[in-house]
């Protein structure tokens, strides 16, 4: 009877550790995260948490500096947790948890903060935030006003950050920089209805009285004059005397204080792999050769006579393979997404609950960013999720690209992987709101190769499209390694990326320009896909008869957004399982 007790005092003492262990955890994430909505409250707003809507981040360096001084902190409080007593989802939490502060830490060093903005956004295009926010009662409306009124506060930290980053040799190159000079210029309009800032008060709702209405639109008017205008006067004066005569004549990290060290640890954190930039290189070279054979036997089916280059070319070039207009376009977008969506059941088990939508780039970046991107949806259900597609020169945007862009940027890509994720209520914010580009755009662009299991690439040249776009991916491999890591130009980067894709020249300089800006992040894509595609292979090795992609394609989901070595113990655990 003793002995019965004592175990059951163990039993207890041991579940009343591991309760304790867990509770500092999830007191240290949820504390964590309420720093990151204060710290960040832009980014608050556009998860609709509306809290901190009237302000903008604080860049002074003195923030900056505290706030590196806390991820240390966390580093430390983390240290006295009891990894092992927790549950297995608690130590996932912990590991994921842990890992961003320490490349956070791991970062400081570096003073990538000193380059606040690229040509792909910045505070050059502030206003478009608009967009992603709720404007229904009369207080959206003055926290906006509030953030206008500061706005010329935000800006002077903005400068001052830039001219640090000047003055310490940590910018962007020129070639990519110039392109920010008529981003500037957009905002400097004749008339305060035209800024970005006033849009939402063109539809102010029903709910306010006029009275208010006319007092809103009145000082959203004076502000623009008084504040938003001249901010970007400044700016301007600002960007073209000083910061774009000082910026990088090379392409390349490379060139920055610990630039080698700092491209490093950047593969390491998109990638979330303890690749070196060698290794990365030689997959992609890899890949790129493997790719390759696949469309060359596209060319041979279909009986093109003509080299590799000239079937490129051909793509380029033909009138057949391009609208003439935007609408046509943007139609042609909607139709491949109503095509996909009633498809989907065949290989999910569960889809998300909240929508997503078709619209365009706003007019003011599109000549300067990719063919589309995604924004997820609000955090409270209020904002579905937003495929935006490229309809800047559609002469330059082929039909065969449409199917294998709109299955990663929508469904089964980004939408259908973060709003599932976004509905996983037991999972950390975090988790739900963050996430890990080598998993979320490994998914995304394994969501391409998926095409013909939903009834897509019936055409060569779509199929070469979805070829093209793999092809995209490994070529990023090789060029994004190459400028930061191997010295490469920016031609020889453009001449490599032209010489194995069918993608226009246009949007080919348009990518080699994002890599230039945003170091180590293209890198993700392919690393993460080649990892889902070998973890579906060996499923369906193992399982056999038993392999259900639906299955498969739950447990990939089912956690939201992991890291490479975790996501690959949770696939081999349910092929155990089974």
């Amino acid at each position: 009877m003793k002995s019965m007790i004592l175990v059951f005092v163990v039993l207890v003492t041991i579940s009343t550790q591991a309760d304790a262990q867990s509770e500092h955890l999830t007191a240290l994430i949820n504390s964590e995260w309420e720093r990151s909505m204060q710290e960040n409250p832009t980014w608050a707003s556009s998860l609709g948490d509306r809290r901190f809507n009237s302000q903008w981040a604080d860049l002074s360096l003195d923030a900056i500096e505290k706030s590196h001084q806390k991820d240390v902190e966390v580093l430390q409080q983390l240290e006295k947790i009891a990894v092992e007593q927790l549950s297995d989802a608690d130590q996932i939490n912990y590991r994921l948890f842990r890992r961003e502060y320490e490349i956070k830490v791991a970062a400081h060093q570096f003073r990538w903060y000193l380059v606040p903005l690229n040509q792909r956004g910045g505070i050059q295009d502030q206003g478009s935030l608009a967009d992603a926010l709720r404007f229904e009662k009369l207080k959206d409306f003055d926290d906006w006003l509030a953030r206008m009124n500061s706005f010329p506060e935000y800006m002077d930290q903005t400068i001052h950050l830039m001219r640090e980053g000047a003055k310490a040799g940590i910018l962007h190159p020129k070639v990519v920089m110039q392109r920010v000079t008529a981003q500037i210029q957009k905002q400097i309009v004749s008339s305060p209805k035209r800024q970005l800032f006033y849009k939402p008060f063109f539809k102010i709702p029903d709910s306010i009285s006029e009275l208010q209405k006319k007092r809103l639109r009145r000082e959203a008017i004076a502000s623009i004059e008084q504040n938003i205008i001249p901010s970007y006067l400044k700016f301007l004066k600002f960007f073209q005397e000083e910061y774009l005569p000082a910026s990088l004549g090379q392409v390349g990290v490379w060139q920055l204080p610990q630039g080698d060290s700092l491209y490093s640890l950047r593969c390491k954190e998109f990638t979330t792999t303890e690749l070196t930039p060698t290794q990365i290189h030689s997959i992609g070279l890899a890949e790129v050769k493997r790719i390759r054979a696949e469309m060359q036997q596209i060319i041979n089916d279909l009986e093109f006579e003509g080299s590799f280059d000239e079937f490129l070319e051909y793509l380029r070039t033909d009138p057949q393979f391009y609208f003439d207009n935007s609408n046509d376009l943007l139609r042609g977008y909607l139709a491949v997404c109503k095509r996909i969506d009633p498809q989907l059941v065949k290989l999910f088990k569960k889809l998300p609950r909240i929508p997503y939508g078709v619209e365009p780039i706003p007019p003011q970046l599109a000549p300067d960013t990719t063919t589309a991107y995604y924004r997820r949806p609000s955090s409270d259900g209020s904002r579905a999720g937003t495929y935006f597609v490229n309809l800047f020169r559609p002469e330059v945007r082929p039909k065969y690209e449409m199917e294998a862009l709109s299955l990663h940027e929508a469904v089964p890509g980004h939408h259908l992987q973060i709003a599932l994720a976004q509905e996983l209520d037991e999972l950390p914010q975090f988790r739900r709101y963050g996430g890990y580009a080598a998993y979320i755009e490994g998914w995304a662009l394994y969501a391409e190769s998926l095409g013909s299991e939903l009834g897509l690439y019936q055409d060569p040249y779509s199929k070469f499209g979805q070829l093209t776009y793999e092809m995209w991916r490994a070529v990023r491999l090789v060029v994004d390694t190459g400028i930061h890591h191997q010295r490469w130009s920016r031609q020889q980067a453009i001449d490599f990326f032209a010489a194995n894709t069918a993608k226009s020249l246009h949007d080919i300089e348009n990518e080699i320009d994002r890599y230039i800006s945003w170091p180590g992040q293209a890198l993700a894509y392919k690393i993460g896909e080649l990892k889902i595609q070998e973890l579906r292979q060996l499923s369906e090795e193992r399982l056999s008869d038993n392999f259900d992609i639906r299955e498969f394609h739950h447990v990939i989901l089912e956690n939201g957004a992991v890291t490479l070595d975790i996501l690959e113990d949770q696939v081999n655990d349910w092929i155990e399982n089974q």
